[in-house]
């Protein structure tokens, strides 16, 4: 059963790329997959910055059932905030973010999803509203069970392997410290920008978030060598 339709009568832009001002948050999904094993990989960037969130707000995920997945709740921007990864994997993401946003009765535009994007250099951060999957099986399903498409992205630049046949191996190597660091980075970025983003204030988010500097030359050669030899 989908999630419930959005309630405002403010739509995203069907470019995603609007600067107006939006809902304000109420669920932030960050993506990846549960188990040791795949901590440290490029597809759980997601899972990365949620984790990051909830440490600097005093926030503890807890395993909770009925969601699928591990679930915290924080208070940002003077809002209340869910925080919700998804343990079910990445091709089955939606199945945790329309029970939580069923449940709580959360509309798509309430709704923001922190992923991996292959289509980004490394340590880039890009807000986006709406879109298709972009050949992400996570988003892919969350637009499934969600029943739209109408929900805020925040993509994490993970880099590409340069040979779609090496795409599965590579986001689901371990990350090299050196590409770890400029994720994180970016990660630091958006969630000095994020009581904004809570707040729907996009035009400043994305105007401060999109004019960052990524990588310097050395910090892309380290990254280029420790990928060649990862």
């Amino acid at each position: 059963m989908p999630a419930p339709s959005p309630t405002s009568t403010t739509t995203a832009p069907a470019r995603g790329e609007s600067s107006e001002r939006l809902p304000p948050l109420r669920l932030v999904v960050g993506l990846g997959n549960p188990g040791p094993q795949y901590a440290e990989t490029r597809h759980n960037a997601g899972f990365w910055l949620a984790d990051e969130l909830a440490r600097q707000q005093s926030g503890q995920f807890r395993p909770d059932a009925k969601f699928h997945g591990e679930t915290c709740r924080i208070v940002l921007a003077d809002r209340d905030l869910w925080l919700l990864k998804p343990m079910s994997f990445m091709n089955r993401s939606g199945q945790a973010a329309a029970a939580l946003a069923r449940f709580h009765r959360i509309a798509l535009p309430e709704i923001l999803v922190v992923h991996d994007d292959l289509d980004l250099p490394v340590g880039t951060a890009r807000l986006k509203r709406a879109g298709g999957p972009g050949g992400h099986n996570g988003l892919r399903d969350l637009i499934a069970q969600l029943g739209g498409n109408d929900f805020a992205r925040l993509r994490l630049g993970i880099g590409h392997p340069g040979d779609s046949r090496d795409v599965l191996d590579y986001v689901l190597r371990r990350t090299p410290q050196a590409e770890r660091a400029l994720i994180e980075d970016a990660i630091a970025d958006s969630l000095r920008e994020l009581p904004r983003i809570v707040a729907g204030e996009w035009a400043k988010a994305m105007q401060t978030l999109h004019s960052r500097r990524t990588e310097s030359s050395s910090a892309l050669a380290a990254s280029s060598a420790n990928r060649v030899t990862d």
